[in-house]
């Protein structure tokens, strides 16, 4: 394991246990074996450090590179529905400080779009591929994909919360069922 993935190993642990606002780039140095100017030779700055995390060491949407076309459209937004809420129960505890501290959320939403990251990013893609659906006439052309993105995703998020609001970070994953159950719903209005 190179150095890069071991600092990835230990922002992902400080982040998940003490959130986003309390994981200084001291600290997950020190638990990752290295010098806090280790961390700036892999990583221009903490943001960038924290999209690094979400993106490569927590499970969600980005995964599920699904292709149009392939598997049914169901089979495609549950695949969806598992990873996003997964994604979301697990990046909750590492966000949720930044809505109390207005400025350090106004520098994180800032950096995340130098970086071309931020929460609209899911529901594009969601979007993107139920468009992609649509022109291969397997999703009905007169649907708003991107209403329906955001229903997917919203529903997926509060589902999250709600998980973790109940148990607090070590919740039980959500059940396939409920990918399912949320996919079956928002897929039968959609179809031709």
């Amino acid at each position: 394991m190179g150095t890069r993935d071991q600092i990835l190993d230990a922002a992902a642990e400080i982040m998940r246990t003490r959130g986003v606002i309390h994981a200084t780039t001291k600290e997950i140095a020190k638990a990752a074996g290295y010098s806090e100017a280790a961390l700036y030779k892999h990583f221009s700055d903490k943001e960038e450090l924290i999209l690094d995390v979400l993106k490569h060491r927590m499970p969600g949407p980005a995964e599920n590179r699904l292709v149009p076309g392939q598997s049914s459209v169901e089979e495609n937004l549950a695949a969806i529905a598992r990873g996003a809420l997964s994604f979301y129960q697990q990046s909750l505890p590492l966000l949720g400080g930044l809505l109390a501290q207005p400025q350090r959320m106004a520098a994180h939403r800032d950096s995340m779009r130098r970086h071309g990251a931020g929460p609209g990013h899911a529901i594009a893609g969601i979007a993107e591929y139920l468009g992609a659906e649509q022109e291969l006439g397997r999703v009905n052309a007169d649907i708003d994909v991107h209403t329906v993105a955001a229903l997917l995703d919203g529903a997926c998020f509060h589902q999250a919360f709600l998980r973790y609001y109940d148990a607090g970070p070590d919740a039980t994953p959500a059940p396939d069922t409920l990918a399912a159950a949320l996919a079956n719903t928002l897929v039968r209005p959609l179809l031709p």
